[in-house]
């Protein structure tokens, strides 16, 4: 929900500016105490205590926006910044009679962290015996002030949200290191990239090739119509799954039902992410601009312990309440799953999203998505967003990358969610219902493609991903450098996830079903294989083609021309519908350019394999803010963020 035009200071927190001690004297100074008293009763409690020090026309805002959106008074005031954490906890305790802390304290052991952080409350270790360091919101502040004043102040001390988290944080930081990286290893082995392949598997691979080559030595002509049909044959599913996702995408999407503001969900915003520190503004002025009711936005910021810039950069903005910075500590693997397994247990929200730094969503995406969630069944768990390329105009490769990203996201993945089938989930703009998310276990940490293994993962525990019609905008990487080293990671990861979910073949097809588990089959192989193995079947092709021996091999003959006719028509089909539907005709010369670019991919697909095999679980960092264009009309990325 967008600021409303008329913007009301808090007298005693903008910064900066006088001292606190002077801004109070001020405020006392235009409000005599008996009128400060009268002013108190006129608002809701859980903010009427701060009416000797803000001005009426906050509190009325607040206390207006929260009838609107189905919220306590506090969290309203709170969301849209009008008064800072510190302000309104030091004003709290004096109101209730209890001591305002901003310190570390140790927390009793074996509490549960995440809880105590969603609640606001722990006990706590102090000096003077165990007391409850509580920092109350919504109808638990309503509750804490209902309170007797001798309770509250001989066991409670009060504190901020951010502090409370800090100190139960700093005491659970080994139990939070190893639910973050091993708790989907620890519940499935056989799920997460950690887990080795069994040494049954390994050895019968390694007896097969032994096979192979003996067989390849005594019998070639055998050995190589064998290989090119079954590899034929993959490409071939590939290819027929390309096209019926293709016409399937053309159905109109499925319906949602708006909602009302204060019927909406608590909506949790994660953005992970390590040495962003020059996006930090243009990030949170994209979230700022995000059409939703901000006492129901819970956004982390999820940020690595040894990157200071970025932490800095974004505590400079002085954030209101409705961000949170999750400072992930160090350990392995140093990935993005990794942080997001930090953030999903401090989740408020019944829906949660997954943004990049760089990444610009359409205003309206999340109401699209709660309103969607709200007429969709129950196992209906994720919405993919469709993600566009916005500075397209910085080169040929994100001329071609913007046309790969239009295949991708408004024709093959609609497609596939249409027909019910399994999707590899972009890495950002997935929006999860937050319960079936930690059934499924959340993220494998393990793995560099952490979106593409859980959307075959929510397809084995029985949930199906459909596409949400709402475009978030992307920066493309345009040098070379970048490009590579970002697509090595991303088919590595798939590696990873060919190797987990086709480990137990058994198991796979009775937890998803033959046609389901095919589909996923010719989904992972397909985008694997190709770039390793095509480029050297259509040189042979071609070779064989220039001498007239193509002809010449019986039934391999035909599926080569099906699969080469097949392939290049799905294709420039998927190709010229994405096109179509995102805007880029005016892009039809660089098709040209395909061969160069997928010539590309087959080059980074090799190196991702020895990678995989000599470095599994290194990120590949992509940095952003680089580009030099942008379709959008109007951006300004160094405007300042309209949070307030």
């Amino acid at each position: 929900m967008r600021r409303p035009a008329e913007r009301y200071e808090w007298t005693g927190a903008s910064a900066p500016g006088p001292s606190p001690s002077q801004r109070r004297g001020r405020e006392r100074q235009a409000w005599p105490r008996e009128s400060r008293e009268r002013e108190t009763g006129r608002w809701p409690d859980e903010i009427g205590f701060l009416a000797p020090t803000l001005s009426p026309g906050a509190l009325a805002r607040a206390a207006e926006l929260a009838r609107a959106q189905g919220v306590s008074a506090d969290r309203a005031l709170l969301a849209e910044g009008f008064v800072s954490e510190t302000i309104f906890y030091r004003a709290l305790a004096r109101a209730a009679g209890a001591r305002f802390v901003d310190e570390a304290f140790r927390p009793v052991a074996g509490q549960n962290y995440a809880a105590a952080i969603r609640f606001g409350a722990v006990a706590v270790e102090t000096r003077r015996g165990r007391r409850y360091l509580v920092a109350p919101q919504g109808e638990t502040l309503q509750s804490f002030l209902r309170l007797p004043g001798e309770v509250v102040a001989d066991s409670m001390l009060v504190t901020t949200p951010a502090r409370l988290a800090d100190c139960v944080r700093a005491a659970a930081r080994a139990h939070e290191l190893e639910g973050a990286s091993d708790s989907l290893a620890a519940r499935d082995p056989s799920a997460s990239a950690r887990t080795p392949l069994s040494r049954r598997f390994a050895l019968a691979a390694q007896a097969a090739l032994v096979g192979l080559v003996f067989a390849a030595a005594a019998a070639p002509e055998a050995v190589w119509l064998a290989a090119s049909l079954a590899f034929t044959l993959v490409f071939l599913t590939a290819v027929a799954l390309r096209a019926v996702a293709a016409g399937a995408s053309c159905a109109p999407p499925p319906p949602g039902r708006a909602r009302r503001d204060c019927d909406l969900p608590i909506y949790t915003v994660v953005v992970a992410m390590r040495r962003e520190s020059e996006v930090a503004r243009k990030l949170v002025a994209a979230l700022d601009a995000l059409d939703y009711p901000r006492a129901k936005l819970d956004v982390i910021l999820a940020l690595e312990e040894d990157d200071e810039a970025t932490i800095v950069a974004f505590r400079e903005l002085d954030l209101p309440a409705r961000y949170r910075i999750v400072v992930a500590p160090d350990g392995q693997p140093r990935t993005k799953p990794r942080a997001l397994n930090i953030a999903l247990p401090l989740a408020r929200g019944e829906l949660l999203t997954i943004y990049d730094a760089e990444d610009e969503p359409e205003a309206g995406q999340l109401r699209a998505a709660a309103a969607r969630f709200a007429l969709a069944p129950l196992h209906v768990a994720c919405l993919q967003g469709r993600l566009a390329i916005d500075n397209f105009e910085d080169g040929w490769l994100a001329r071609l990358f913007a046309l790969e990203y239009a295949a991708l996201f408004d024709v093959l993945n609609p497609g596939l969610a249409a027909l019910g089938l399994p999707i590899a989930l972009g890495g950002t703009s997935n929006h999860f219902r937050v319960e079936a998310l930690r059934r499924v276990g959340g993220w494998d940490a393990w793995n560099v493609t952490e979106d593409a293994d859980l959307g075959l993962r929510l397809a084995r525990f029985g949930y199906r991903v459909e596409a949400l019609d709402s475009v978030t905008h992307e920066e493309a990487p345009a040098r070379l450098s970048a490009w590579l080293g970002q697509r090595r990671r991303w088919l590595k990861g798939w590696m990873q996830t060919l190797a987990v979910h086709f480990r137990a073949p058994r198991r796979l097809i009775a937890e998803l079903g033959a046609g389901q588990a095919l589909a996923a089959f010719a989904l992972m192989w397909g985008v694997v294989l190709g770039p390793l193995v095509g480029p050297a079947f259509l040189v042979i092709a071609i070779g064989d083609l220039a001498t007239g021996r193509f002809w010449t091999q019986g039934p391999l003959t035909l599926l080569w021309a099906t699969l080469f006719v097949g392939g290049a028509a799905t294709t420039l089909v998927t190709l010229g519908l994405g096109m179509k539907r995102r805007g880029l005709a005016g892009l039809w010369p660089w098709l040209a350019a395909l061969p160069v670019y997928y010539a590309l991919v087959s080059l980074v697909a090799w190196q991702a394999l020895f990678e995989w095999l000599d470095k599994p679980f290194h990120w590949e960092k992509t940095r952003h803010g680089l580009a030099r264009s942008s379709r959008r009309a109007g951006r300004s990325p160094d405007r300042a963020p309209p949070h307030g």
